[in-house]
């Protein structure tokens, strides 16, 4: 049999990416300072400083960085800054989603309170709150906190910025491909041998 002179096919491989959470990610999902004092007052919870706890986290970021600067290079005190403001995003926009589902559970609640032919979703015994009212008060907790951690992921993004000198954004890191083991590898790397 004889064997044309082209050139082996090569596979196409496609890479896919696991995105990383954005400051527009969390913006979207975390509440903003006058959602904060809205529901801080509606609740009567602590009225939180938003803009003292950005300016510390960007501070700490900064005074971070200078503590560093003469023990990393550029690419390191980068790569360094990505991880740190990576997790700050990160774990604001998951308190951001957390907070989304507590305000839609506390919403479904709410509604179901609100007919009274349902005996389940009567008001608690007495000194008791009822279901829908300690589903709301979990949203308002939980909605204070997420804003919080999106104070501290901005501060984390601006001194990012301002250190690094251009604007952060998330790594995308390729997805695991759980079936690409070594012997998988192997195995392909010898079967090519016959083409």
């Amino acid at each position: 049999m004889a064997k044309s002179a082209s050139s082996p096919r090569q596979s196409a491989r496609v890479v896919q990416l696991r995105k990383g959470a954005t400051v527009e990610m969390v913006r979207l999902t975390c509440p903003d300072a006058s959602q904060a004092l809205k529901i801080a007052e509606s609740f009567g919870t602590a009225v939180i400083d938003s803009d003292g706890i950005r300016d510390l986290h960007e501070r700490l970021i900064i005074e971070t960085a200078d503590a560093l600067a003469d023990g990393l290079g550029d690419k390191a005190m980068q790569i360094h800054l990505q991880r740190i403001v990576g997790a700050y995003v990160g774990s604001a926009h998951g308190a951001g989603q957390f907070y989304s589902r507590a305000v839609t559970e506390a919403r479904d609640a709410t509604a179901k309170a609100a007919n009274d032919a349902r005996d389940e979703d009567l008001d608690g015994p007495v000194g008791y709150d009822s279901a829908a009212q300690r589903k709301r008060e979990f949203a308002a907790d939980m909605g204070i906190q997420a804003h919080s951690l999106r104070m501290a992921a901005e501060g984390a993004v601006a001194a990012y910025a301002q250190v690094i000198g251009e604007t952060w954004k998330p790594f995308d890191r390729p997805v695991e491909q759980p079936g690409t083991s070594i012997s998988r590898k192997a195995a392909e790397a010898q079967i090519s041998a016959f083409d």
